[in-house]
């Protein structure tokens, strides 16, 4: 990746829905040539989809909480993956170095919510135990580069 696909990249993370034209304006590039780095930059894995941003709380979403999980034995990924999967408000799972083996990011309508979702997780036998924090607020998302 170069410096005009980086230059191309922040433009699309800030202003989506330009067009090639216009991003090719901003970048000093044609629209063809704009489209051509953007659809090598798909096909190399570079740029791995794109999506609207919705507010959480037009979905109903107005709870949230961050769950360290943490498992009696080790995990596989693809376990994590696979039985982490189909609770619909966990939006976000990750491994990670400390104590927990897991990260969890759910999303809910509400604490009641929230709870039976910790308790979904929860019934994993191979889950030791869980510690929750929940957000009052957010304060800052900057695009992930």
């Amino acid at each position: 990746m170069d410096d005009l696909d980086r230059r191309i990249l922040a433009e699309l993370l800030t202003r989506a829905r330009a067009s090639f034209q216009e991003i090719g304006s901003v970048v000093g590039l044609s629209a063809p040539a704009v489209k051509r780095r953007v659809d090598k930059m798909v096909a190399s894995g570079q740029i791995t989809g794109f999506t609207a941003q919705v507010n959480p709380a037009a979905l109903g979403w107005k709870t949230e909480a961050y769950v360290e999980v943490y498992y009696r034995d080790n995990i596989s990924p693809a376990e994590l993956r696979r039985t982490l999967e189909p609770i619909p408000q966990v939006v976000g799972v990750w491994t990670i170095a400390g104590e927990a083996d897991a990260l969890v990011h759910v999303m809910a309508t509400d604490m009641a919510e929230i709870e039976v979702t910790v308790e979904r997780i929860r019934e994993n036998a191979r889950v030791g135990r869980t510690r929750s924090s929940l957000v009052m607020s957010r304060i800052l998302e900057r695009p992930r580069t």
